[in-house]
């Protein structure tokens, strides 16, 4: 008994022992800790560009061995000292399913699971690139069918979270690769969906469509900051900013404070005031000497080109007898972007969203019979401002049914009350997707180096008011992201916006038509093409939601001038022109394909020509095709000059080639228009 209680004595101590010293030996050398990352690109699901080489990126410990193993070859890499590490894997052509294995020198490992070779494009833009298929706050038309019928397990879609940064990020929020099925498909850019499964029927490979962006932005967000310094308008802004990582995080906390006292300072300022109180809102006010504008429309389209600020708004209704005393529904129609409304000098309603339709209710106690006032104070600090109009007609309806409505559209008068050019600017919120640069950093950034094909991108919308300026800054944004994706002249396909709002009755200048020529210029730029849609949009629905011509006209300029496909792609594109005999000029075009034709055959031939002389008033003109060229002419100008096409914000079109495929509005005059930089008035 006492040899075995030896004995166990003995184990016991033993196994004491190798514990203690065991646990001294993790005392000196704990665990390794585990540190692989990979891009949120790099997961389940995912396509890898074809036929080119493939960066694969992360982190992990620093000096750490990675191994990427897939398919038939294995290749290695060193984390540095800052952890991170790129493989670049060699070309492979299109196919899949593969499984890619990446496995650290300590024995970590990550499968990624699905992985297809095929076609990447990026797809980015603003409110008509995110508008979705079937859920959230867009439907495309014919939705139902269209989501029912996706079933292409080959079309992979990821979309980046909307994010905003003010230093360029390495990462995003996403979630995840999916193949397109209904209920993926259902969330994702219509346009991008469309475009890619359009691709994918013609080529038969897999597509990865990368959506990237975000509803009402200009083109200066998607633009990296140091490209944007070139630009003397940016360079206060943002030699102002102060990157510093704690200040970053305080900045969201300081915004708040600092925007409420911009808010004060502007609200002192108001020329509208006296004193503490309004006063061109009261319906005694003499507003004898102010200017007229037309409304529904945007003030850069008509009166105050690449403004902003505060403008007041007035206009005096007279009101039957039989309206007197009862409440009336005020439709506005959308303000951009923020409105104090009053009637007879009372407030009815404000909001602070640009694409909400204002509709307010006027107490029954306000309303008199004979003259009424009505006054709007609109503020705007980016992009097109006013009162720009909507689905429903801009009118007063009574609460009687049997009281016809009355318009209120047409002349209001307006001044202006203060010009943010010449009043400090507010603080810019660091969460604010206009902060210049700040999308390029959150959603452009965090994508590089990941190998693409091409590029598509809709937008344009939002810096309609700033068109002139358009022409330098879209350039420079598809250079820059060329120059950072390390991709000389990849394919970046784009959409002229399309048409929208009232048609006009005769000929006049337009923000929205020199979005579309600065749109249209872009074209000098290497390996771009560009889908028009002019027939396309809708009078009152800036998202249009015919997403499925945007989507094949894309896909035509991809197969046209990508993949090389023998067939005609864009619609005819303005040339050059020459003077004829007999008070007449000839306009010469491209992409005339098998000859021009004019669509609608039932309309008295060529619509929304306009012509002028060296007065530069422009009068409708009469055209018709001949080859590959149009004559036009009017017999109200004898010595014409100048020539416009579709010079409206939703005009008529009507000129085609043979394949169906629209012109591009266009002028042969450079005569300065709305938004050519100027002081106003």
């Amino acid at each position: 008994m006492n040899g075995l209680r030896k004995m166990f004595m003995a184990l016991l101590s033993s196994v004491l022992l190798i514990g203690i010293l065991g646990t001294s030996t993790a005392a000196k050398n704990p665990p390794v800790k585990l540190g692989l990352e990979l891009s949120p690109l790099i997961s389940d699901g995912m396509v890898l560009q074809r036929d080119m080489d493939c960066l694969l990126w992360g982190k992990a410990l620093p000096g750490t061995t990675i191994t990427v193993a897939l398919d038939d070859k294995t290749i290695t890499t060193t984390a540095g000292k800052d952890g991170k590490w790129v493989a670049s894997y060699p070309a492979h052509p299109a196919g899949g399913p593969y499984l890619l294995t990446i496995t650290t020198g300590n024995g970590e490992e990550k499968n990624i699971k699905g992985l297809l070779f095929g076609d990447i494009w990026i797809c980015s833009g603003q409110s008509n690139m995110e508008m979705p298929v079937a859920k959230g706050w867009g439907q495309i038309r014919n939705y139902a069918q269209e989501t029912a019928l996706a079933h292409y397990p080959l079309l992979r879609l990821i979309t980046v979270d909307k994010a905003v940064s003010a230093v360029p990020m390495e990462s995003f929020k996403t979630e995840g690769w999916k193949a397109a099925t209904p209920e993926s498909v259902a969330e994702f850019s219509a346009t991008a969906y469309l475009f890619g499964r359009n691709l994918h029927q013609d080529l038969n490979i897999p597509i990865g469509l990368i959506h990237t962006s975000w509803g009402g932005t200009p083109v200066e967000s998607w633009t990296s900051p140091k490209v944007l310094m070139h630009f003397p308008e940016f360079e206060k802004e943002l030699a102002a900013r102060d990157t510093a990582p704690k200040n970053l995080q305080m900045a969201a906390k300081d915004y708040t404070a600092a925007r409420a006292k911009w808010d004060a300072k502007l609200e002192a300022s108001d020329a509208g005031k006296k004193g503490k109180d309004f006063v061109w809102n009261k319906p005694d006010f003499n507003d004898a000497d102010w200017k007229t504008m037309p409304i529904p429309n945007t003030w850069e389209g008509v009166a105050l080109p690449d403004f902003d600020g505060i403008v007041w708004f007035r206009k005096t209704i007279e009101i039957p007898v039989e309206w007197a005393g009862k409440d009336i529904t005020l439709q506005l129609g959308p303000v951009d972007d923020r409105d104090l409304t009053y009637f007879n000098g009372v407030l009815v309603g404000s909001d602070i969203h640009w694409d909400k339709p204002r509709v307010y209710t006027i107490p029954g106690k306000l309303v008199k019979a004979g003259k009424n006032v009505l006054a709007v104070r609109v503020l705007d600090t980016a992009g097109s401002g006013g009162i720009y109009g909507g689905k429903d007609p801009m009118e007063l309806v009574s609460s009687d049914s049997s009281l016809q409505p009355i318009s209120i559209a047409g002349d209001w008068k307006y001044k202006v009350s203060i010009n943010l050019a010449e009043f400090e600017m507010p603080p810019v919120d660091p969460n604010n997707p206009y902060l210049k640069g700040g999308l390029f950093n959150a959603m452009i950034n965090p994508l590089l180096p990941y190998r693409i094909k091409g590029a598509i991108w809709y937008q344009g919308e939002s810096n309609a008011g700033n068109a002139y300026k358009y022409r330098s800054y879209f350039p420079a944004m598809i250079e820059d992201w060329r120059n950072h994706w390390g991709q000389e002249d990849f394919p970046f396909l784009y959409v002229q916006i399309a048409n929208y709002l009232e048609p006009v009755d005769k000929p006049e200048e337009d923000d929205w038509a020199e979005l579309r020529e600065a749109q249209l210029m872009a074209l000098s730029v290497p390996s771009t093409a560009m889908a028009v849609i002019i027939d396309a949009g809708e009078t009152w629905d800036i998202h249009p939601k015919d997403k499925q011509t945007v989507g094949k006209r894309l896909a035509l300029a991809a197969r046209g001038m990508v993949y090389g496909e023998n067939l005609e792609y864009s619609g005819p594109i303005y040339h050059s022109f020459k003077y004829e005999e007999g008070g007449k000029i000839r306009i010469f075009f491209t992409h005339t394909g098998k000859g021009l034709i004019a669509k609608d055959t039932t309309a008295d031939g060529l619509k929304e020509f306009a012509i002028a002389g060296a007065d530069k008033v422009f009068v409708w003109a009469k055209a018709k095709i001949e080859g590959d060229s149009v004559l036009v002419w009017s017999d109200e100008v004898k010595n014409p000059v100048a020539v416009r096409y579709g010079w409206a914000n939703n005009p008529a079109c009507n000129l085609y080639n043979q394949e169906g495929l629209p012109a591009s509005p266009f002028r042969t005059d450079t005569w300065p228009g709305l938004t050519v930089p100027k002081v106003i008035d």
